[in-house]
């Protein structure tokens, strides 16, 4: 059975409602939410009961689950004032990448052609995304030479060659730098870069990215971030091995998050083969950095995902058209498919509800929340922030229907490089209804 509209109030009124299974780290029952058009803002939330039902404007049953809307903490939207690497995608694109994939705010990474690494290359980049249908907040880059911003944003610090030549080739030359972004939010791409320079002519990419070249670097960051009281967080998690160091931080009450990719929760170095033609074509287009790694580590991360050491699923949105994934440069899309892929983490890898929220809906609202100051006068009508069913925080909802599998197609993607690692691939539920600021967009 389908979710659907139950019964329409009076369209003139600024004021809607919802009843659905509303999913929160802390419950997930039936709720009716009443929510401002006008303010873009929820109002009340109510459970429903047989003595309080009303009727509402939009009745979802139980097929279906309520999140506050999704956010993905770390893409790559490629655009930046060069506009050399638009042809890949660009903030527009991007926002309806996201929307089709069930998110409504986006955190963006700063390796582009022009980094943003002062106010000014900031705020320069910052003014393209006002094209967008959602909100980017974007991180300031960390260099060799780089200083904290006089605004307060988020920082990337790439520990090793990456995409791009915002990156460090000492780590000496970071440990320096750190200081003067204490008490800052910085994430960090793990890869130590001599191990990088002393594996470079290996064979294999997985190779030439080996597992302890990101425990090294994890074992530098979680230093970097306990000595200079940095608010942390590590990119793309992809090693077991590393996470027992993540783990022995945490118990010390490290200031420190975890990200995690549906690429490295889905795909290892023994399944690839059953998604792509060959061993080849599988080694070629998941490519990406780090690398996809052996089974053991993916049963690892998703461990670790049931047992809350990871705290953010992330994309890592790399919008790289199929021409340059023939020549080798590694990153894959996924803003299309994370919806999707969300339904195959609930019903096929038994990942808790409560976890979902958390992980989707309420650690990225808690980290874009807090810049809502910084950019006010560009963010309007966003309340309280995102990520919270509550009073007074932003009317966006993601809905997903369990029991309505969705098959990736090129046809179904919004990005602008027209291609997905799970093309091909049926997830067991899909994307029924996404609200964005008091406005149903799906």
């Amino acid at each position: 059975m389908s979710c659907h509209t139950y019964k329409k109030l009076n369209p003139e009124q600024k004021n809607k409602s919802i009843s659905a299974i509303v999913a929160t780290s802390s419950f997930v029952k039936r709720q009716v939410i009443t929510y401002s058009e006008e303010m873009k803002t929820i109002l009340t939330v109510e459970d429903e009961n047989a003595e309080n039902k009303v009727a509402v404007d939009y009745y979802y049953n139980d097929d279906c689950l309520l999140f506050s809307g999704f956010g993905d903490v770390h893409i790559h939207a490629r655009e930046d004032c060069s506009g050399k690497k638009n042809y890949k995608e660009d903030f527009l694109t991007a926002s309806n990448a996201a929307l089709n994939g069930g998110i409504v705010h986006v955190g963006e990474m700063p390796n582009n052609d022009i980094p943003p690494i002062d106010d000014e290359s900031y705020l320069n980049k910052f003014f393209l995304t006002k094209k967008a249908d959602i909100p980017f907040l974007l991180y300031g880059g960390i260099g060799p030479d780089t200083r904290p911003l006089k605004i307060r944003v988020p920082y990337k610090v790439y520990m090793g060659p990456s995409v791009g030549d915002l990156f460090f080739t000492s780590l000496d030359d970071l440990k320096r730098r750190m200081p003067l972004y204490e008490n800052q939010h910085v994430s960090f791409h793990c890869e130590d870069p001599l191990l990088l320079e002393k594996n470079k002519k290996e064979t294999t990419h997985l190779a030439r990215r080996p597992v302890d070249c990101e425990v090294m670097a994890t074992e530098k960051a979680l230093e970097f971030i306990e000595t200079n009281n940095l608010k942390g967080k590590l990119c793309h998690f992809s090693s077991g091995d590393g996470l027992e160091l993540v783990r022995a931080a945490k118990e010390r009450q490290v200031n420190v998050q975890v990200e995690v990719t549906p690429m490295h929760l889905f795909f290892s170095t023994e399944n690839a083969i059953n998604y792509f033609s060959s061993k080849e074509e599988a080694e070629k287009f998941l490519q990406m950095n780090p690398p996809i790694r052996q089974e053991k580590d993916r049963q690892s991360m998703l461990l670790a995902v049931k047992n809350g050491l990871i705290d953010y699923l992330a994309t890592d949105h790399a919008p790289h058209t199929l021409e340059e994934k023939e020549q080798g440069i590694s990153g894959m899309p996924g803003l299309d498919t994370y919806a999707g892929f969300v339904t195959y983490l609930i019903e096929k890898e038994g990942i808790a509800i409560q976890r979902i929220s958390l992980m989707c809906s309420e650690n990225p609202g808690s980290f874009f929340n807090n810049f809502l100051s910084t950019f006010s006068e560009h963010w309007p009508n966003m309340g309280k922030g995102f990520g919270f069913i509550e009073e007074g925080y932003s009317a966006s909802f993601t809905i997903l229907n369990l029991k309505k599998p969705y098959t990736v197609t090129k046809e179904g993607l919004k990005t602008k490089c027209k291609w997905s690692p799970f093309e091909g691939v049926t997830f067991p539920g899909s994307l029924e209804s996404l609200f964005l600021m008091g406005k149903k967009v799906v």
